[in-house]
C-alpha cells in the first residue's frame, strides 16, 4: 500500500477507499461467515465493516497493517452483533406434511452454506468445511474469534490480545478451551477418492424416490439436518422414516437436482414440480459430506432465498 493512496483515502477519495480494500473483501466476508454461520449476516457485516473502515480512517495510525486493522473492525463488529442483538434465529418453518420424530433438535438453525469459489484458495480446508463452521456456532463467540485469528489467520498471541483488546492471558485460556471443544465436534474426515460418483448416485437416487438406495449411501452413523427447520435424524433407520414419509407426501411431484459445489463439497440444488407440473420450483440445496466411500452427512437447506446467492434460477423446466 502507497501513502498516497492512503492520503487521498484521508481526504476523502472513494476510489482510493476502494484500492485500499478491495484486496481484503472476500477473506473478511469469509471471517465474518465462520464467526456467524450465516452468508446473509456476513455480508451484512461486511458492509458494516467497510463503512466504519471509511469513517475512522482517520484514526488509522498506521502501527498495524490495513488487512490487521480491517480484521480488528470485522471481528469486533461480529462480536458486538452477537452480544447486541443475540443471535438471530430464523423462524422455524412449517412442514406440508407430519415429519417423524426426529433423533434429536439442534440450536443452530441460522447455519447457511456458501458457494466455493474456484478462484479462492483458503489456508486450510477443513475451516471452511460445513462441520467446522457449524462447530464454530456452537462456541462462544469470543472463543470461536480467538480460534480463527490464531489457528486459521495465524497471528500471534499478542496480536490477537491487540485485535480483542484483551490480555495475552485470556487468549491463551480462549484457544485452549476452544481447541479442545473442536476436538470433541470436529473429526477429520478420511479420503473420499470417489467422490464425484458416490455424489451422483445419491442425487439418482433422491430424484427417483428410491429411499433404499440413498440410505445404502450413508454411513451408519449417517445423519440428516434440514436449516432452519431445528430437526435432525441420526442413523439409517430414522433417516429412512423420514424420507418414507417425505416420499409418500411428494407423490407424483417430480424432482430435478443441478450439481454444485458449497463450503468445498459436493452440492446440489433441488427443484420440484406440483403433481404432473412440468416447471420445478426451488426446493433446497442439498450438500453432502463424503465419509471415504459413503456420505456421513446431509444438509438440506430449506431457504428459497439460497438460490440466488448460488446462481441458480428461479424455476427450471422438468421433462
Amino acid at each position: 500500500m502507497g501513502q498516497d493512496i492512503l492520503d487521498r483515502a484521508r481526504a476523502g477519495d472513494a476510489h482510493a477507499f476502494r484500492e485500499l480494500v478491495e484486496p481484503y473483501r472476500h477473506e473478511l466476508q469469509v471471517h465474518c461467515y465462520r464467526i456467524l454461520g450465516s452468508l446473509a449476516d456476513a455480508e451484512d457485516l461486511l458492509q458494516e465493516t467497510l463503512l466504519a473502515a471509511w469513517r475512522g480512517l482517520d484514526g488509522y495510525a498506521g502501527r498495524a497493517s490495513v488487512r490487521s486493522w480491517l480484521y480488528r473492525i470485522a471481528t469486533n463488529r461480529c462480536l458486538n452483533a452477537l452480544r447486541d442483538a443475540g443471535r438471530r434465529v430464523p423462524a422455524e418453518p412449517s412442514p406440508p406434511f407430519t415429519p417423524t420424530e426426529p433423533t434429536r433438535r439442534t440450536e443452530v438453525t441460522w447455519l447457511q452454506p456458501v458457494p466455493d469459489d474456484p478462484a479462492a484458495h483458503y489456508s486450510a480446508k477443513e475451516t471452511f468445511e460445513l462441520a467446522f463452521v457449524a462447530a464454530l456456532q456452537k462456541l462462544p463467540p469470543r472463543q470461536a474469534a480467538v480460534l480463527l485469528l490464531r489457528d486459521v489467520l495465524d497471528y500471534s498471541t499478542a496480536e490477537v490480545a491487540d485485535l480483542l483488546e484483551t490480555s495475552s492471558t485470556a487468549v491463551k485460556g480462549a484457544l485452549q478451551r476452544a481447541r479442545a471443544k473442536l476436538r470433541q465436534t470436529v473429526e477429520p474426515a478420511p479420503p473420499a477418492p470417489r467422490e464425484r460418483e458416490i455424489a451422483q448416485r445419491f442425487a439418482d437416487a433422491f430424484s427417483e424416490g428410491d429411499v433404499e438406495g440413498v440410505v445404502a449411501l450413508l454411513t451408519d452413523d449417517g445423519w440428516l439436518a434440514m436449516p432452519p427447520a431445528p430437526h435432525e435424524y441420526v442413523g439409517r433407520e430414522a433417516i429412512t422414516a423420514f424420507l418414507t414419509r417425505f416420499g409418500q407426501w411428494r407423490g407424483t411431484r417430480r424432482f430435478r437436482l443441478f450439481p454444485t459445489r458449497a463450503n468445498t463439497h459436493p452440492a446440489f440444488a433441488c427443484y420440484l414440480t406440483e403433481p404432473d407440473g412440468t416447471v420445478g420450483c426451488p426446493a433446497g440445496i442439498l450438500v453432502l459430506a463424503p465419509w471415504g466411500d459413503r456420505i456421513r452427512t446431509v444438509t438440506w437447506f430449506l431457504e428459497p432465498e439460497l438460490f440466488p446467492r448460488f446462481g441458480l434460477p428461479a424455476e427450471v423446466k422438468v421433462c
